[in-house]
C-alpha cells in the first residue's frame, strides 16, 4: 500500500493568505526553516495505478499537479483518482470536490450519512455537482465493519467514529452526531499492514488507543501544540479542544498518547495549523517531537506499507 500526503496543513494552509503570525511571516521572508504546506489530504493505492483520494481540499488542483502518479493518462479526459472518501464535511476537506466537476463520469464520493446530509443541505456541494459531472454517492458503513472501494482493489477499510464537531456551518455543530467525524483504518490485503488516519481528533479513549497500537503507522491530528495556541497570539478566543482537536502538549495530549504506543508504530502528525510552533524546524516544540520519535507530515511525503 502506498500513501502519499498531498496536503499536511489545517484549514487555510501554510502560510495562510491573511496571517502575519511568526510562522507565516517567517516562511514568506525565508527567515524560518519551515516548509509551506497545503490543506489536509492524502491519496492511497495498492498498485500505483488506481488511487483513492481521502479528502478533497481547496488546494486539490495544486496537489494533483505536484503528484506525478496522479497525472491524467489514457483518454483525453481521465484520471487515476478513481474515488474520493471524506472523513468529515469540513470546508477544507470537501470544497475541492467542486474543482473536480469537469470529470467525464459521475464522481464516486464516499461519506457517512451524517456528512452526506450536511453536503446536500447546509453546504450543498453534492447538489451543485449534479449540474456538472454528477455524483455517485456511496455510504460509509457506520458500524465499523470492513468495506472496500471496488475501484481500489487490494485495500480494506474500516471507519471508526471519533469525538469531534461538524463544520461551523452545520446545523449540528453543537449537537454532534455519530459519523460527523471519523478515523479511517486502511489495511493492505497482501501484507496485512495497517494505516490509521485521523486528521481530526478531539480525544482518545481506551478503545481508540488500542486501534492506534494495532497499526503499523498512525497519521493523526497535529493541529495545535498547546491547547491555547491561538489565544496566546491573539488570533482567536477558542482553544484547540473548543475546535475539536487534541493538542500535543499537556496531560493526555497527543505526545503522551503516541508515547504509549509500541515502538514499532510509526507516528506522524498532520493537519497542522499555521500557528503551530512545530512548523519551525528549529523550535523547542519540534525538538520535543523529535525526542519522542514523532514525525511531522509534509506535502509530498510518501509512506509504503
Amino acid at each position: 500500500m502506498i500513501i502519499r500526503i498531498l496536503g499536511s496543513a489545517a484549514g487555510g494552509g501554510f502560510p495562510q493568505w491573511n496571517c502575519n503570525c511568526r510562522n507565516c511571516a517567517g516562511v514568506r521572508a525565508g527567515t524560518l526553516r519551515a516548509r509551506p504546506r497545503t490543506q489536509s489530504s492524502i491519496a492511497l493505492s495498492a498498485d500505483g495505478a488506481q488511487w483513492l483520494l481521502c479528502n478533497a481540499s481547496p488546494d486539490i488542483h495544486r496537489q494533483i499537479a505536484a503528484a506525478l502518479p496522479l497525472d491524467p493518462r489514457g483518454p483525453l479526459r481521465n484520471s487515476p483518482v478513481a474515488a474520493t472518501l471524506l472523513v468529515d464535511g469540513q470546508i477544507d476537506h470537501a470544497l475541492g470536490l467542486l474543482l473536480m466537476r469537469e470529470h467525464r463520469a459521475p464522481l464516486q464520493i464516499w461519506t457517512t450519512p451524517a456528512v452526506h446530509s450536511d453536503l446536500t443541505g447546509a453546504l450543498p456541494i453534492l447538489p451543485i455537482l449534479e449540474h456538472y459531472a454528477g455524483v455517485d454517492w456511496r455510504a460509509i458503513p457506520g458500524d465499523g465493519q470492513p468495506f472496500s472501494v471496488p475501484a481500489i482493489p487490494g485495500i480494506t477499510i474500516r471507519a471508526v467514529a471519533v469525538p469531534g464537531k461538524p463544520g461551523p456551518y452545520s446545523p449540528h455543530r453543537h449537537q454532534p452526531r455519530p459519523g460527523d467525524n471519523i478515523a479511517l483504518i486502511f489495511r493492505a490485503d497482501g501484507s496485512g499492514r495497517q494505516l490509521l488516519y485521523a486528521p481530526g481528533l478531539a480525544a482518545v479513549d481506551g478503545e481508540f488507543a488500542a486501534l492506534l497500537a494495532a497499526s503499523d503507522c498512525v497519521l493523526v491530528d497535529g493541529t495545535c501544540f498547546h491547547d491555547d495556541d491561538l489565544i496566546r497570539i491573539g488570533a482567536s478566543m477558542k482553544t484547540a479542544r473548543d475546535m475539536g482537536h487534541l493538542p500535543q502538549a499537556g496531560a493526555g495530549g497527543m505526545i503522551e498518547v503516541l508515547g504509549n504506543l509500541p515502538p514499532t508504530v510509526r507516528r506522524i502528525l498532520t493537519h497542522i495549523n499555521n500557528t503551530n510552533p512545530i512548523l519551525d524546524e528549529d523550535s523547542d516544540e519540534r525538538a520535543q517531537l523529535d525526542r519522542a520519535g514523532i514525525e511531522v507530515a509534509y506535502d509530498g511525503m510518501e509512506i509504503a506499507l
